[in-house]
């Protein structure tokens, strides 16, 4: 980032089902033999081959300027060893090509849950405090190559995020 470009606090609040639902849902743990209801992953991966990983990732901080999205399929995101993490999100908006910067919205993730990121949504992160933390990822196999759209706010704006 340039000494000249603006960061802009962004406050983060503690992730819901109810404050994350414009941007996917957060699952939690439930009973075994549980039938399948809308409070588990409702997710949209039939436009490839599914990839279900573990990403390490190492000093992420809480800045960021890029802001990406999916625009083929759901992404589910969640961490291992119980490590909390932040996520900054907007809106999908389909017939845009950048998100709506007043709609961009910062989320604190316990451990003990995971997010699925609707398709569409614009997402940063994971961002988190940590030495490294470790994050499983499921979405398709080729989603970093062929559906990958990232919005750059260095270039358009001049403006950084830093999540509080």
């Amino acid at each position: 980032m340039s000494a000249l470009s603006r960061i802009q606090e962004l406050p983060s609040q503690l992730i819901t089902p109810e404050n994350f639902q414009p941007y996917g849902q957060v699952i939690y743990a439930s009973k075994d033999g549980k039938n399948f209801d809308q409070e588990d992953a409702q997710l949209n991966l039939q436009n490839g081959i599914p990839r279900f990983y573990i990403m390490r990732l190492q000093k992420k901080g809480r800045k960021f300027h890029q802001i990406t999205r999916h625009i083929k399929c759901t992404q589910c995101l969640g961490s291992l060893d119980g490590k909390d993490w932040l996520m900054a999100v907007c809106p999908p908006n389909n017939n845009m090509n950048e998100p709506v910067l007043s709609k961009i919205a910062a989320f604190r993730i316990p451990g003990n849950c995971f997010i699925k990121l609707s398709v569409g949504t614009w997402h940063a992160g994971p961002y988190f405090d940590h030495e490294f933390v470790d994050f499983y990822n499921l979405e398709l196999s080729d989603t970093n190559v062929v559906d990958h759209f990232t919005h750059n706010f260095l270039k358009s704006h001049n403006l950084a995020f830093e999540m509080i």
